[in-house]
């Protein structure tokens, strides 16, 4: 029982990291862009609202009817889900740190605009993106759970927190720790991830820190 929730939490822990990568990597891209040049800027957000209209569980729902359930649909679903808020996050940073005298002298100066982004642009944006990734990476790991428990995720043989609880449903009037265990664990890491991006977000705000 113990080697099995650790090895699916292992695979929601992964599951998680691989769709707050795959998404947040894409959503930054999207924010720099649309902040950078602003022709397209409407163009971007707009996409962006489509995609925030759809909720990530319908998202797997989708990707599950297309591909079959498996862990790869529920990372591909939660990955696109994250893409809408991290580019809005992104772009909400990048668009204060436009305004910034240094980056009108980078441009005076003739620096071309990927190295502009690169040096100055993405460094001084990492504090917002950073907290938002760790609150994100719980908020990840719970909607994961919810499609593995509904049976989209994660199939047997592997082990994995929402498939486990699922499967202990049927256990509960005589060994309720089968599905106990593992919902008090997806509770305490969605807990963990939430207090480490509060944490984060006060250090790295001055205001909050004073």
């Amino acid at each position: 029982m113990v080697t099995r929730l650790l090895f699916g939490l292992r695979t929601s822990l992964l599951m998680g990291l691989a769709s707050v990568l795959l998404g947040g990597m894409a959503g930054m891209l999207v924010g720099f862009a649309a902040a950078f040049w602003r022709r397209i800027d409407g163009l971007l957000m707009r996409l962006m609202d489509v995609l925030l209209s759809f909720p990530a569980i319908l998202f797997g729902l989708a990707l599950a009817a297309i591909f079959g359930p498996g862990i790869w649909a529920v990372v591909l679903a939660l990955s696109v889900a994250t893409v809408p808020l991290m580019a809005r996050i992104t772009r909400g940073a990048a668009l204060g740190v436009m305004q910034q005298d240094y980056i009108e002298a980078a441009r005076a100066t003739g620096m071309s605009d990927a190295r502009l982004i690169l040096r100055h642009l993405a460094p001084n944006c990492l504090s917002p993106i950073f907290v938002f990734t760790t609150l994100r990476f719980g908020q990840v790991i719970l909607l994961g759970a919810a499609l593995s428990f509904l049976g989209l995720g994660a199939q047997p043989p592997l082990a994995e927190l929402g498939a486990m609880a699922s499967e202990g449903r049927n256990f509960l009037f005589f060994a309720p720790h089968i599905a106990v265990i593992p919902c008090i664990l997806i509770f305490l890491v969605g807990l963990g991830f939430n207090i480490l991006g509060d944490a984060l977000r006060d250090a790295l705000d001055p205001k909050l820190r004073r």
